[in-house]
């Protein structure tokens, strides 16, 4: 679930929580230190926390005790499970393993594997903030629209053998049976798209481009992209939801009442410290309302399973809400699967797919830059220089290709909820972070892990999908808070680019084939690029801002800048975003100074001024 790149901006001032005194002080050696926490009112915590960066129990550089280090990066596993498990579900129809059950476990594990990875690799020589990186909806959009092509229709089922649900206990990928290549093959597109168009993500940040394509880039484009992103994935949440909305309203109402109506809500705890019993306070609805929710209703389902209350005949309504539909799931998958590159065979690229796909990078790249600044804050750093900027927007780029290599179905991107939690926390490690990655690549490894997944029934799905994708509309639409609505200039630039994004592609899907140039290549670039709703959005959003006269303040760039400018304490200083160990090579030849993603180029560019 993606915020506004304003509101991640913002957290900093506005997600900070009150202390957990759970987490002792910054003594790596000592135990944390457990209290009564009577607590006080949350306004008068977040006021003081807008003055107060230094009351973090952890910043950036600490390295808290091993023990808290795993407590802490379950934490963050929990937070964005969620949203990175949401992804191969969504794509397990239009990929034609609906009901291939070893399929989706293996891509659930290999989503986790990989996300584990992007998530090190950028804590250490990316931004280094303690982000965590994982599946994205920005390239749900494109994906879904490349495998809407006739070519990549799912055959019917009648002429597809049954799938091959019967693996040895070993890390080889299926079987290459018909079944097997039947996805497999429409996998390989998407990771040829992704692999080539990630390139672009790479070029962005190694060559500094990042900063100049953001001087363009206002919240007049960013709002019908992101709000689109949601929008456009209604009819799978209503799939899902739609196999029993009594089971999905029910999950709705669960969230909603951990999210909301028990945020505030602090349960106490107790720890044994000092040969004592002590209480402390703890804030575990709000950072656990998704997972609480999710696992509430599906409980209800395995108890109304176990009592026969659900239909036991497939073709009657309700029966998707049962739980033991997918067991097989569980007892036919491997103990143990290491993903590895190349594992459902050689991507494959096509020039559709490729440009479909690069709307997906350039969205999830905007975003990222906001959850930089966000996370700078909560973490009692500076705010990120260039060289960081840079060098996190290219490790993105590399981590999307990662995910294209092994196969994920979809790329990498940083995640807003786990940055929101620092704020509640009050523990913003590095360390924490590259503990949490090491655990998901452990977890992506135990193949049946992932498998257990695929018993939540349709419903719970369905119901976490009409939180999450309607919380990315209302995200979309929250970026105009900057922009002037009083003005018609912005109102018809708004307006025109959101409907189109939702007209052009429902004509396209209404009519197949009514485009025919001659050109096969040609033909299916065209249905692609107008098939994917985030594109319209903000192709006209970002055409009409930059064509249409308006002032700054008008168009809502003077605010958002003012608001990416605003400074806060921090707990270090510039050189907690500098590589380790290559700092003085780098300023030791002249040669590095030129490069605009390592730290010498910070150095030039000062003394130039």
């Amino acid at each position: 679930m993606r915020l506004t790149t304003e509101e991640k901006i913002e957290l900093g001032l506005k997600e900070q929580g009150t202390v957990n005194p759970a987490f002792g002080d910054k003594d790596a050696d000592e135990p944390p230190q457990l209290t009564v926490d009577v607590g006080e009112p949350l306004e008068e915590a977040l006021e003081e926390a807008r003055d107060k960066s230094a009351d973090l129990v952890y910043s950036l550089n600490d390295r808290p005790p091993w023990y808290l280090c795993i407590l802490l990066g379950f934490q963050h596993y929990i937070l964005a499970f969620g949203g990175i498990i949401a992804v191969p579900l969504i794509l397990a129809e239009p990929l034609c393993i609906q009901d291939n059950n070893v399929a989706k476990s293996q891509l659930i594990s290999t989503i986790f594997f990989v996300s584990g990875l992007c998530t090190l690799l950028q804590t250490a020589v990316g931004t280094r903030l303690p982000i965590l990186q994982g599946g994205t909806f920005s390239f749900i959009t494109p994906t879904l629209a490349i495998l809407a092509l006739p070519k990549w229709q799912c055959p019917d089922p009648e002429a597809t053998a049954t799938p091959s649900m019967q693996l040895q206990n070993s890390s080889s990928s299926p079987p290459a049976g018909n079944s097997d290549e039947v996805w497999m093959s429409r996998m390989r597109e998407i990771q040829g798209a992704i692999l080539v168009s990630s390139l672009l993500q790479i070029f962005l940040g190694f060559s500094g481009l990042v900063g100049l394509v953001l001087k363009y880039i206002g919240p007049l484009a960013i709002a019908p992209t992101i709000n689109l992103i949601g929008l456009s994935l209604f009819i799978e949440a209503g799939k899902k939801s739609g196999g029993h909305w009594g089971i999905a309203a029910l999950t709705v109402c669960l969230i909603l009442l951990f999210s909301q109506y028990l945020s505030k809500v602090n349960v106490p705890m107790i720890a044994y410290k000092d040969k004592k019993w002590k209480v402390f306070q703890y804030p575990l609805f709000k950072l656990f309302s998704a997972l609480f929710g999710m696992c509430g209703a599906w409980l209800v389902c395995f108890l109304l399973t176990v009592f026969d209350v659900f239909p036991a005949k497939s073709d009657e309504y309700g029966y998707s809400a049962r739980t033991d539909i997918s067991l097989d799931a569980v007892t036919n998958s491997p103990w143990f699967h290491v993903p590895y590159p190349g594992q459902w065979g050689v991507p494959t690229v096509s020039v559709s797919s490729v440009l479909g796909m690069t709307a997906g990078v350039l969205a999830s790249t905007m975003e990222s830059i906001g959850d930089y600044y966000a996370c700078a804050r909560l973490s009692g750093a500076p705010p990120p220089p260039t060289h960081a900027i840079n060098r996190g927007i290219a490790v993105e780029g590399i981590g999307c290709i990662l995910a294209a290599l092994w196969g994920t179905g979809n790329g990498t991107t940083s995640y807003s909820q786990n940055i929101a939690a620092l704020g509640i926390t009050k523990v913003g490690s590095r360390l924490v972070l590259q503990t949490a990655g090491v655990l998901m690549i452990v977890l992506g490894i135990f193949g049946k892990f992932g498998a257990v997944f695929i018993t939540i029934p349709d419903p719970v799905i369905g119901g976490m999908f009409l939180v999450m994708f309607g919380m990315i509309a209302a995200v979309g639409i929250s970026n105009l808070q900057y922009v002037d609505l009083n003005s018609s200039r912005n109102l018809l630039i708004l307006g025109f680019s959101t409907f189109s994004g939702l007209v052009l592609p429902t004509w396209f899907h209404s009519n197949p084939g009514i485009i025919d140039t001659g050109i096969v290549e040609l033909d299916q670039v065209i249905v692609v690029l107008f098939t994917t709703h985030m594109f319209i959005g903000g192709f006209f959003g970002f055409i009409l801002d930059n064509t249409i006269p308006g002032t700054d303040k008008e168009r809502g760039i003077k605010s958002w800048r003012d608001e990416v400018q605003k400074g806060s304490k921090n707990l270090c200083d510039e050189s907690c975003y500098d590589i380790p160990y290559l700092n003085s090579v780098f300023k030791r030849f002249r040669c590095f100074q030129y490069l605009p993603f390592l730290p010498s180029y910070k150095t030039t560019q000062q003394g130039a001024s």
